[in-house]
């Protein structure tokens, strides 16, 4: 039963959502985790998390028996009970690298059905540019009432790091944009609820949209300036990560690491949405696809380094078993959306080899779904080829002696190669 008192909804329980919805309810307001799935919103009801993350199980767990955080398959009553509604839904990318907005649809659809005057719309999913004002306003308005009249609209978006999403959601900065400036202020004052880092008001809801496009697209650049350097250095026969060392002393250089390619929800993603916007408008943005296809690439490069290490001690990759450490897109998380085992994984299944694979973090069902066979780390390495493709902290204490076959492809710089080398280990890596 969702109390009449309540004032925040918050439609999606995912890996932003759920810990949003908690904070505010933390700070003592009524909030409403909105969430199809239904065993999820079993889940958050019983005061668990269905989301990974260190803290938001004690924190759920806390607002639930307090009482002031429920979650709900019903968002049209949540839309009805509350007086801000904040759309935290996925927005993944189709086959031809475009936006999908289903779920933003979908939830503006529902809050329309609920949304009365003076109530707050806020966005913070990551969308591309003019998406509020061309498709979740328009649908909005579908309630008869009209946006910066009648009710108010604003975006924000999310920054949180996997494994750390408290502690930044909590601290980091917050850009609000805002169809006017109520909306804007009403925003900044919510948010100042649950973060003590400065909140950022900029001139419209578009430059807000932007902002977090920018912020992931920089980074995917400077990755794939890294992964290039990378490849370079390995036609030379040096260590790139040594160079990239040496090269960020600069006092106003500052080189990211190279490595396997780029995952997860943001980074692989994001940069599409400016991609799509800009050739809406008859600009090809072509640094930034550029910076994709390096990306996306790197994958195959793996691949190559594998065939390469088994042909230097006699053996085909068909029929050899390759043993993937780590299938997760980033170190100690357990999040393999967009991560680049997957490529690498159908790559050498392509060839013929038999893919073994561990992750300490990853569930069960995400590994199978990789096409890879999950195996025990100490079988993982006895492959004919070990792979280490996520940098997990266990990963880090691998030594020479424990790659049984002799042969290991590292593709993150956390493993020293001089002395595996020395060790009678054929050490491959990305950019080394």
């Amino acid at each position: 039963m969702i109390k009449e008192n309540s004032v925040i909804s918050v439609f999606g329980m995912g890996h932003i959502g759920l810990p949003t919805a908690a904070l505010f309810a933390k700070n003592g307001l009524n909030t409403i985790g909105v969430e199809l799935n239904g065993d999820m919103v079993k889940i958050i009801n019983d005061g668990s998390s269905p989301i990974l993350e260190p803290g938001l199980e004690e924190l759920v767990s806390s607002v639930i028996e307090s009482g002031n955080l429920i979650a709900t398959k019903d968002g049209v009553d949540a839309s009805k009970a509350s007086k801000v509604m904040i759309i935290v839904v996925p927005t993944p990318k189709d086959g031809a690298n475009n936006s999908e907005l289903s779920a933003v649809k979908a939830a503006s659809e529902t809050i329309s059905k609920g949304l009365k005057k003076e109530n707050l719309v806020i966005v913070e999913s990551t969308v591309p540019p003019k998406t509020c004002e061309d498709l979740v306003i328009p649908i909005l308005e579908k309630s008869g009432l009209k946006a910066g009249k009648d009710f108010g609209m604003a975006y924000t978006p999310e920054r949180a790091l996997p494994n750390n999403t408290i502690y930044e959601m909590t601290h980091n900065d917050r850009i609000i944009g805002g169809i006017d400036q109520k909306s804007v202020d009403r925003a900044a004052d919510l948010y100042s609820r649950i973060t003590s880092g400065e909140i950022i008001k900029v001139k419209n809801l578009v430059t807000a949209e932007m902002v977090k496009l920018m912020e992931n697209t920089f980074r995917d650049a400077n990755i794939a300036l890294a992964n290039e350097f990378a490849l370079v250095c390995e036609t030379l026969g040096i260590n790139a990560m040594e160079a990239i060392e040496a090269a960020n002393h600069h006092p106003r250089v500052n080189i990211h690491t190279p490595g396997p390619g780029v995952g997860g929800h943001c980074l692989s993603i994001d940069p599409y949405f400016i991609v799509e916007t800009a050739e809406k408008r008859g600009f090809n943005a072509p640094l930034i696809k550029t910076a994709r296809d390096i990306n996306n690439s790197m994958p195959l490069h793996v691949a190559e380094l594998v065939v390469k290490s088994l042909e230097e001690v006699g053996k085909t990759v068909k029929n050899s078993k390759i043993g993937i450490l780590g299938v997760a897109y980033k170190g100690n998380v357990a999040d393999a959306r967009e991560t680049p085992a997957k490529l690498l994984i159908e790559t050498l299944n392509q060839k013929g080899a038999k893919v073994l694979i561990h992750d300490p973090y990853v569930s069960p069902e995400m590994m199978k779904s990789l096409k890879g066979q999950p195996a025990s780390f100490e079988e993982v390495l006895e492959s004919d080829c070990v792979v280490l493709l996520t940098d997990h902290d266990m990963y880090k204490k691998i030594t020479p002696e424990m790659i049984k076959k002799g042969v290991l492809v590292c593709t993150r710089p956390i493993l020293d190669p001089y002395k595996f080398r020395e060790n009678g280990i054929l050490f491959r890596g990305v950019g080394v």
